[in-house]
This record gives C-alpha cells, structure tokens and sequence, in this order.
C-alpha cells in the first residue's frame, strides 16, 4: 500500500509512503502532479489523505481564493489520476499526534517518527519545511487510520 498526505496552502506539502520509503517534497517546487502521476503508476493499492482547509478569521479575501484554487488543483490531479483520497480535517489528523496549531510541534513530532527523513526544502534550507512535516504526518494518519469505501474507492470522502 502506497500512502499520500497533502498538507494544502500556500507553505504545503506532500509526502509519500511507499513500501521501500518515503518521498517528501514542498508543494512550492511544483513537482505534484509528476509525483502523482509516478504513484498512480505503481502496482500498489493508494491511498491518500488531504487536509480539509476552510476560511479562518481575519483571513483575507484574496488568500482564501488563492487556498481554494490550490485544493482544487490538488483535487483535479488526484480525481484525473484516479487516485483515492479522503479530506481530513486540521483537528482530526492532528489528534492522532496529539498536536495543536502550534507547527514547530509538529516538525518536532515528525523528525522523532522520521528521523531519517530530511524536511528541508532546497538544499540550502536551513530550517525544516512545516508544510511537508504536515505532509508526512498526514500519510502517517493515512497509513494509521484510513480505509477504503465498499467500491474501494475514498474519493469525496470527508473526515471531520
């Protein structure tokens, strides 16, 4: 079995679970879609879980059409590539690690799970990436806890 996490915005990542290891990149670098296209190619059983965003308050009008435009350009490539996903919220995914907003706790918690997975972004990053820490998590969570429908299929499935 092969397990995604997305972690959707601005800052996102992804992250892969593959039986022989993992893959983590920043959503910023573009690479998604050939990811994914790389994943739904494999001879494996996917599954995917994607962070369920919503507006926040004080958020502006332009940051929340730019975090939509991104989700459904997530979404249309996982639908195209006909890989399973389930929309996960922040709150649901996070409680399996017992984490909170705060996301240096959550690059703490996942450098402990992987200690041998980088989460820097580019070579000269000198700080962990959040968005593909959350990313990991959520394939983790995925890997965990998430299961296929009756047809085998977990699209426009929603987790609160």
């Amino acid at each position: 079995m092969i397990y995604v996490g997305v972690d959707v915005g601005k800052n996102g990542g992804y992250a892969i679970i593959y039986p022989n290891g993992i893959v983590v990149d920043a959503m910023v670098k573009g690479d998604f879609d050939e990811s994914m296209r790389s994943v739904a190619e494999a001879d494996e059983p996917i599954m995917c879980c994607v962070e369920l965003v919503g507006a926040m308050p004080g958020q502006g009008v332009t940051s929340m059409f730019n975090f939509g435009k991104s989700l459904g350009y997530i979404e249309g490539v996982l639908q195209a590539l006909e890989i399973p996903y389930q929309l996960v919220s922040p709150r649901t995914w996070k409680k399996e690690f017992n984490l909170n907003s705060d996301k240096g706790k959550s690059i703490e918690v996942c450098q402990k799970l992987f200690p041998k997975v980088s989460l820097l972004a580019t070579e000269r990053s000198k700080k962990p990436h959040d968005g593909m820490a959350e990313a990991l998590l959520m394939a983790e969570y995925a890997r965990r806890k998430m299961s296929f429908s009756n047809e085998g299929q977990a699209n426009e499935q929603r987790i609160y």
